[in-house]
């Protein structure tokens, strides 16, 4: 708590007591305006309060600020209204002057305090009002003061637009969703069509008979068809790639074939000299350095004939995995294929639900709009009433537009038919 201390001479004193009274007064009586217009308010459940307490301590001419007890609470349900040291105070149906009465008397008891604290409560924030009825947004909305039926109804949007006007948007936006799912229908049963040409390997895409008398079908079939000689290329163009490796591979692993032959021809013809070499150095007719050349021959070309081995065998493997490429590419295709018609189907099948929907809602929308546009011929009396707790009790009480508002309170808008 905050001190303010006034010194001086006796006399000076007094003055001056005077005047901290006064200023205690004003700070006590800020928000005067505001308090004068709740006066007769009767405080109710979820109004959010202010409350600010002083004291003036006489002996010390001097004033306390009680801010541990000053702040914004709010009534809860049971009508209290909780604050520290005072505890639960009941304030629902009692105006904020005896709600901030009761506080100053609680705490001088309390605190057994010789000058009883001076309180202040104030409004906050009022409880919501309802709007319900022929408005555009039925719901909760805010109070503020000097409030009327009218101001109330304008939170709301104001009244409610005619059914006809209403129907025919609902028509519109039918109508449009419709347009969105049909266009989008053509589009996925011409996909459709041109996977199943792809499928069964047709050069061209046949027309859907949904389709034959649809506007703009020729332009979407122009498309699809421009995609599929696209798709049909770009894989011809791998195949293509892969044939001519596995054409130069097979044309290596013949060359390879044909230099093996050679190679094995040299080694026969080498392996034929150093034999008959070997018979003359047996009878010492042959000499050692032509032994030793034949002998490097023959593992010379040996070795020739072995890498000539692997390079076949690679080329081979080569060869292999190009076909398996191949295959896969095929496959891949094939399976690829597949599954976009399955997601086509798919998709077809969702969006032929949502245009039988929106075709049925526009059924709807026109029905109604004729029925509507037969009660507009009808003049509608707009009447008002609030619903008002009284005494804990809930009470309607006819109103107008200028009916004044309180806080809690439920509008009520209704419109009567009657011929004109």
């Amino acid at each position: 708590m905050r001190f303010f201390r006034i010194s001086g001479t006796t006399a000076g004193s007094r003055t001056l007591s005077c005047f901290a009274r006064l200023a205690l007064v004003a700070a006590l009586t800020a928000s005067a305006a505001t308090m004068a217009l709740a006066e007769d308010y009767r405080l109710g459940v979820m109004d959010k309060l202010r409350v600010r307490v002083a004291e003036w301590q006489t002996a010390e001419g001097s004033v306390r600020d009680w801010s541990a007890v000053s702040g914004e609470y709010t009534v809860g349900p049971s009508g209290n209204v909780s604050l520290p040291f005072v505890g639960d105070l009941a304030a629902s149906g009692r105006t904020t002057t005896e709600v901030a009465d009761e506080i100053g008397v609680k705490l001088q008891k309390l605190f057994g305090l010789r000058d009883r604290p001076s309180a202040s409560v104030e409004m906050a924030q009022y409880r919501p009002i309802y709007i319900s009825g022929e408005v555009q947004t039925p719901g909760e909305y805010p109070y503020a003061p000097n409030m009327t039926v009218l101001k109330a109804v304008s939170l709301g949007g104001g009244l409610r637009r005619a059914e006809g006007q209403r129907f025919a948007r609902d028509f519109i936006n039918a109508s449009g969703d419709s347009a969105v799912q049909a266009a989008e229908r053509s589009r996925l049963l011409i996909r459709r069509a041109r996977l199943q040409a792809e499928i069964a390997r047709r050069d061209a895409i046949t027309l859907p008979e949904e389709l034959k008398n649809v506007p703009g079908a020729d332009k979407l079939l122009k498309s699809e068809a421009a995609l599929m000689e696209s798709r049909d290329r770009r894989q011809k163009l791998q195949l293509a790639a892969l044939a001519d490796l596995k054409s130069l591979l097979q044309s290596e692993i013949e060359s390879l074939g044909k230099k093996s032959e050679t190679q094995q021809r040299q080694l026969d013809l080498a392996t034929e000299d150093l034999e008959k070499v070997d018979g003359l150095a047996e009878k010492g007719l042959a000499l050692s350095q032509r032994k030793l050349s034949l002998e490097q021959r023959v593992a010379d070309v040996q070795s020739q004939l072995l890498d000539i081995d692997s390079q076949s065998l690679k080329a081979k493997q080569d060869l292999t995995k190009a076909a398996q490429d191949e295959t896969n590419i095929r496959n891949d295709w094939d399976a690829q294929l597949a599954q976009e018609l399955q997601n086509t189907e798919a998709e077809l099948d969702t969006l032929t639900l949502k245009l039988g929907t929106s075709r049925d809602l526009m059924t709807e929308a026109l029905m109604q709009s004729a029925e509507a546009a037969q009660l507009e011929q009808q003049a509608a009396t707009i009447s008002y009433s609030i619903i008002r707790d009284k005494d804990g009790k809930p009470a309607e009480i006819p109103a107008d537009e200028n009916t004044p508002v309180l806080p809690g309170d439920v509008i009520k808008v209704n419109a009567a038919v009657a011929m004109r």
